[in-house]
């Protein structure tokens, strides 16, 4: 069998992103298609990804720093996917990247910091949270707490906190890309429009997100993922009302 994630296939990704003449590792297209693979249960095609995008920066850069940077991206894109496509997904999938990763991309100590307390974490999960959900913010976590009060906790001291709520490596941003990757996959509509409109309140423009919001299709349907539901759309809305995006 072909492969999915072939050379055409990952370049055409590459040029749906519109913003051009970026730094280094700034178009997402890598950490959507990692993402959407994983989620759609093709961990095999993990590891061409990453490939493929080392091939891009060794043809920019010789700075093995930035092919550190590179690796490690993908690899926390694809843990903090764990929460929306399951940790299975990501276990598997991490495994086949590193099948594939060079002795000296790879890491040996953790990236999170252990010492921190789960204060801290519920201080910076509730603040990540506010930046992503914004006015909706207060309605969405009430929600959680409602209908299970240890979703509630756990969402803002362990999903936003320790998991998303980790920065060093993906930016916020980043990491609206792989929750919008992980839910497409996943086919859930509700919390794919959710982080739609957060990556726009994060600085993405519109025509950013809509370009994740495609790449992430058409991961998807490659890998065979049929939907019950339909896709949101990008909410224009948000920035005509607010000015989000621009």
């Amino acid at each position: 069998m072909s492969a999915l994630a072939s050379p055409s296939f990952l370049r055409h990704l590459k040029s749906l992103y519109p913003r051009k003449n970026i730094s280094r590792l700034g178009n997402p297209w890598y950490i959507v298609a990692s993402v959407g693979f994983c989620a759609s249960n093709r961990p095999d095609e993990v590891p061409r990804v990453f490939q493929h995008a080392l091939k891009d920066l060794e043809a920019e850069s010789d700075d093995i720093e930035d092919y550190r940077l590179l690796a490690r991206k993908v690899r926390d894109a694809l843990f903090k996917a764990g929460l929306t496509a399951g940790f299975a997904r990501s276990i598997n999938s991490l495994a086949s990247l590193h099948e594939v990763m060079p002795k000296e991309l790879r890491d040996t100590r953790m990236m999170r910091r252990t010492e921190t307390p789960i204060e801290e974490h519920e201080k910076i999960g509730k603040a990540l949270f506010r930046r992503i959900y914004g006015e909706t913010a207060d309605s969405i976590q009430d929600l959680m707490n409602d209908i299970y009060p240890d979703l509630g906790w756990f969402n803002k001291s362990i999903i936003y906190g320790v998991n998303y709520g980790f920065t060093d490596i993906l930016s916020p941003l980043e990491t609206s890309y792989t929750m919008i990757a992980a839910l497409t996959a996943t086919d859930n509509p509700r919390q794919i429009q959710w982080h739609l409109d957060g990556a726009q309140r994060g600085g993405a423009t519109l025509g950013e997100v809509q370009s994740i919001r495609t790449m992430s299709m058409k991961v998807a349907a490659r890998s065979g993922i049929q939907w019950r539901n339909e896709i949101p759309k990008v909410g224009e809305s948000l920035v005509v009302a607010g000015g989000i995006g621009r």
